[in-house]
């Protein structure tokens, strides 16, 4: 992907706002907003967001799971699942 076609300054912005909308919507890839020259903001469409967002909460899990097993604070899958079964109400 390349970002340097979707930098556009603030006034591009503000003179397009509804071409950019649909330009973000189909590309699907963010847009670089500049002021006086440099990045200020980024603009993307909420699926692209919401996919990032969705990204950044599974490496946060992930990283959290690594600093556990380094820490040592693991048990076997079958504990786990044994543990689990303990919790589970009878009959469901």
């Amino acid at each position: 992907m390349k970002y340097s076609i979707q930098i556009k300054p603030i006034s591009y912005l503000k003179a397009h706002a509804a071409e950019v909308v649909r330009e973000l919507n189909e590309r699907r890839e963010p847009m670089i907003i500049t002021q006086n020259g440099e990045a200020r903001l980024v603009l993307q469409d909420v699926e692209s967001y919401e996919q990032t967002q969705e990204a950044l909460a599974l490496l946060k899990i992930l990283a959290l799971g690594n600093r556990q097993i380094e820490a040592g604070r693991v048990v076997s899958a079958d504990k786990a699942f044994r543990e689990l079964r303990k919790r589970r109400p009878r009959g469901g």
